[in-house]
């Protein structure tokens, strides 16, 4: 027992060394926040990875909803380019309108057609894929329904 204050401070040192302060200060806190800062990257790193692949979704959603809109367009499109039977043809648009309701109170799958360029809007009672069907429906249109009916071909 030659030096207790030699021991006492030894004894201080070894209980101390366990405190948050000390690890803070000293070369033993260092790794802790290397950890910390790593991790933290890490956690943005991922978060920024989540928002890409978010936004990548959000796009590609959208893509898909350009493309099936952009495939309705083009099936309107074919639609459209089919034979019609035209049943009536009206400068005033809803002459047209009531003329396609009668029609269609009859049965009839009617569509109005409103050209660009042209004035008039077209009543079509029917629409067909090929034409001899549409030729042979014309005639019976013409024998049973509107004497005055004719075939459209829409390109």
């Amino acid at each position: 027992m030659r030096h207790p204050a030699a021991i006492l401070l030894i004894l201080a040192i070894a209980m101390t060394s366990s405190c948050n302060f000390l690890k803070e200060k000293t070369f033993l806190g260092k790794k802790d926040r290397l950890l910390a800062e790593w991790q933290a990257r890490q956690d943005s790193i991922r978060v920024a990875d989540s928002i890409k692949h978010v936004n990548d979704s959000l796009l590609a959603l959208e893509n898909a909803r350009l493309d099936s809109m952009r495939l309705a367009e083009e099936e309107k499109h074919v639609l459209e380019s089919r034979y019609n039977i035209i049943v009536g043809s009206f400068i005033t648009p809803a002459y047209a309108e009531a003329c396609a309701e009668d029609y269609r109170r009859q049965g009839y799958d009617v569509k109005v057609i409103y050209r660009e360029n042209s004035r008039f809007s077209l009543v079509s009672a029917e629409s067909h894929e090929n034409f001899r069907q549409a030729v042979s429906r014309v005639y019976q249109f013409q024998d049973t329904v509107a004497i005055d009916s004719w075939i459209f071909i829409q390109e």
